[in-house]
């Protein structure tokens, strides 16, 4: 007999900050645990422990840019990196 797994599923995203964000968060990256529908920005408030994205932050999946309501697969990566600025 096989039993069906009735719990909520989980995914594993692998997390990468730059610049000063890596500042901010003390480390380059993280592997987080997160539910089954999530967004990028879901990654970065899991990731963050909580701590809201500064504006304007710029976010990749799997090294291409999305907006940051952009859903998450199991395995992919998420980069986060601050504004870019020049002059």
């Amino acid at each position: 007999m096989v039993e069906a797994n009735l719990g909520a599923q989980t995914m594993t995203i692998h997390v990468k900050f730059f610049a000063s964000l890596k500042e901010q968060m003390g480390c380059d990256g993280a592997s987080v645990e997160i539910g089954e529908v999530a967004s990028a920005a879901d990654v970065w408030l899991s990731a963050s422990g909580g701590q809201p994205m500064p504006p304007n932050t710029l976010v990749a999946i799997n090294m291409e840019y999305v907006d940051p309501n952009q859903a998450v697969q199991d395995g992919d990566e998420v980069a986060f990196f601050p504004p870019v600025t020049g002059g």
